[in-house]
């Protein structure tokens, strides 16, 4: 496709695209869009052939070659890995007669942490970009595109091109100028903070927590959550999405973007949380255990969150998706977003109509649980 000047292409991955042009365009504060985390999927058989995530990234270049606009992209042919759930809409368009999959997902995949999906030299490229998504929703019989955990600034760019809307809740943690975790625990309600303090006792108990970054992550390191992340995708998806390889890639290409905790007993690792640093939030991602311990999941993924995000001067933790157990640890509701495009008329007013509905109760759920925080009231 040409708009202009420009020239509108599918790159067959994007560890294909230079490197520096990518980050670029994506800039430096969310991990999730550079090309060392999302090639590394590639690299590792995370995304690829046989995992129904098939990389098809659409870039935007100028006469000279030169990239103005880039989308990762996706061809599905299922909706695993993408935390906003449109199996209903799927059941409905193949009961019509349809064919929902392949479908295409603009994501960082297997990842529910907002960031930007559109990366642009300038916003003015988004709207041909957007074109070219559609276009190749039409070439390729893609029954739909779907924008997932989209930044709030990047909404608008969507909805001036005719993208319908879709909101749900998750639970992020706000650092409001807090120097120590006690300042955080000195803004909740007595009762809350006692409890807090009673969990982090128990979960510390006979316990060593060690967090690593940068060049302390070592392959022992790895092998050791590889276990915690197989035990926990195991009972929750069947199958885990990453490839042992892709930590070890992970941790070669972006380790200082990496906070790894883990616990220990008696010397042996029996817990960890993966986390990866941007410029303004620390995003949890997994999670695992090996024993079952009281309180340890709270410690490791919420509350050593909360430590490192004030000692690395950061903004918010956002702890993935759903977990309304996260409320009474501090964690509030917080408005997130995904925009989509459906190539049938008929069908797409019958999404329309949908996600009107379900915005309000999104809303009303919203503004229920956030008079639920424990956070001190009246003073």
């Amino acid at each position: 496709m040409a708009d202009g000047d420009l020239t509108a292409r599918v790159a067959p991955s994007i560890g294909s695209l230079p490197a520096a042009q990518w980050d670029a365009l994506a800039g430096p504060g969310n991990p999730f869009m550079s090309h060392a985390f999302l090639s590394a999927l590639e690299d590792s058989g995370s995304v690829g052939p046989g995992t129904g995530w098939a990389p098809v990234p659409l870039v935007i270049e100028d006469a000279r070659g030169t990239m103005l606009a880039a989308a990762p992209c996706y061809a599905k042919g299922h909706s695993q890995g993408e935390y906003v759930f449109d199996h209903a809409w799927a059941d409905a368009w193949e009961r019509a007669g349809g064919s929902y999959y392949p479908k295409l997902q603009i994501a960082a995949p297997f990842t529910p942490a907002t960031g930007p999906r559109l990366l642009l030299a300038d916003d003015a490229y988004a709207a041909p970009l957007l074109r070219a998504v559609e276009l190749l929703c039409r070439q390729q019989d893609f029954s739909s595109a779907h924008a997932t955990f989209v930044e709030p600034a990047q909404r608008a760019l969507f909805e001036r091109a005719g993208w319908l809307a879709r909101s749900d809740i998750q639970f992020h943690w706000e650092n409001r100028g807090y120097a120590e975790f006690e300042d955080f625990l000195a803004a909740l309600a007595s009762r809350k903070r006692k409890a807090v303090r009673k969990e982090r006792a128990a979960a510390q108990e006979g316990v060593t927590i060690r967090a690593l970054r940068g060049a302390e992550l070592r392959e022992e390191h790895w092998d050791a959550f590889w276990l915690f992340y197989q035990d926990t995708g195991a009972r929750k998806w069947g199958t885990p999405y990453l490839t042992r390889e892709a930590f070890t890639l992970l941790g070669e290409r972006m380790a200082e973007r990496i906070l790894l905790v883990l616990a220990y007993e008696d010397g042996q690792p029996i817990a960890g949380a993966l986390n990866f640093i941007g410029d303004e939030a620390l995003y949890g991602r997994y999670w695992g255990c090996l024993v079952d311990k009281p309180f340890l999941h709270f410690e490791l993924c919420y509350y050593q969150a909360i430590d490192h995000a004030i000692a690395l001067g950061l903004q918010r933790v956002e702890a993935g998706a759903q977990g309304g157990h996260k409320l009474a640890r501090g964690y509030e509701p917080v408005q997130t977003w995904s925009m989509h495009y459906i190539a049938d008329a008929g069908f797409r007013a019958a999404v329309a109509d949908f996600l009107e509905r379900e915005r309000e109760g999104v809303a009303m759920d919203r503004l229920y649980l956030g008079g639920k925080t424990p956070f001190r009231r009246g003073d």
